[in-house]
């Protein structure tokens, strides 16, 4: 396959089309990006990498990071995860109050908000230093040491979290949070306030790629069983109720964050990760969600 093609056709496609819908606008911090930025990279298996635009300029991952401590908590506990949240697509808004009083606090997978939010929880309980000890593993499976969280994003999504402190204590009143509210919100807002760029994205998710192979290693960071599941929720639940419309447009596992930022693996061939801030409707990058089906189109790849 002819990477190095694929990605000049791409990005020559890619400067033709409009940059519609908005910067997330709830998170102060957010609304100052320049709108109009835009970054992608490739990351092979096989250790080539391609890459065009703003790839190497950071920033706010916000829900992309739900896949890391999913990664983490699965890992430590093993199905017992499963106990405390579900796997079925969500079919509603990330921050559904109504879908969480309907099921008893238990939420419908784990990167909604209140889904993560227990996996939160679940991490407080089971790591020494949460915080340090998650920067710590995104580093590793990025290779990079600087990646860091950003103070004023997470300060910026506390004064603003209003409805993620309702998600936290209506589960806590029904016994499905078990560690300090407050903390397990202060975990949860740095989590999403990792800063990274493109690159440092493709490469960390490239471990979901290569059957939770360390990238450029043979060193086995998760068994493929782990990979299969984390993979599965991505391609069902990564894109909240736009999961059926990137399945459809782009046939990848993948996730989604408010601050622009798109990953999506191959499994045994490549992840890629797409940054523009504009988001549509639902809470996803509206030029990242048409690049990616440009992506699949042009080299004919999907997992279907």
């Amino acid at each position: 396959m002819d990477y190095q093609h694929i990605i000049e056709k791409l990005e020559h496609k890619i400067s033709k089309l409009p940059k519609t819908g908005k910067v997330a606008n709830y998170i102060p911090e957010l609304q100052k990006v320049n709108p109009d930025k835009f970054g992608l990279h490739l990351s092979c298996v096989d250790g080539k990498d391609y890459a065009f635009g703003d790839s190497n300029e950071l920033f706010s991952i916000q829900s992309i990071s739900k896949v890391y401590t999913l990664a983490l908590a699965k890992e430590i506990v093993g199905d017992d995860l499963w106990k405390r949240v579900n796997v079925e697509p969500s079919g509603n808004a990330y921050n559904s109050l109504t879908q969480l009083e309907n099921e008893n606090g238990i939420p419908r997978n784990p990167f909604i908000n209140a889904g993560s939010i227990v996996v939160a929880d679940l991490l407080l309980s089971v790591l020494e230093n949460p915080k340090d000890d998650l920067l710590n593993f995104v580093r590793k499976i990025s290779k990079d040491e600087s990646i860091a969280y950003d103070e004023r994003v997470a300060e910026s999504e506390k004064a603003t979290g209003s409805r993620n402190v309702a998600l936290i204590y209506y589960m806590k009143s029904l016994g499905n949070i078990k560690n300090n509210p407050e903390a397990v919100l202060d975990f949860y807002f740095y989590q999403c306030s990792l800063n990274m760029s493109c690159k440092q994205l493709a490469t960390s998710y490239k471990i979901f790629a290569d059957d939770g192979k360390l990238s450029g290693t043979n060193h086995q960071v998760f068994n493929n069983q782990s990979v299969k599941r984390i993979n599965s929720i991505m391609q069902t639940c990564g894109f909240y109720d736009e999961a059926g419309e990137f399945s459809y447009r782009v046939g990848l596992p993948g996730k989604s964050g408010v601050g622009g930022g798109i990953v999506a693996v191959h499994p045994r061939q490549f992840s890629v990760a797409v940054w523009s801030p504009k988001l549509n409707d639902k809470g996803n990058s509206s030029l990242g969600m048409k690049a990616l089906e440009e992506l699949t189109n042009l080299t004919g790849l999907s997992i279907f």
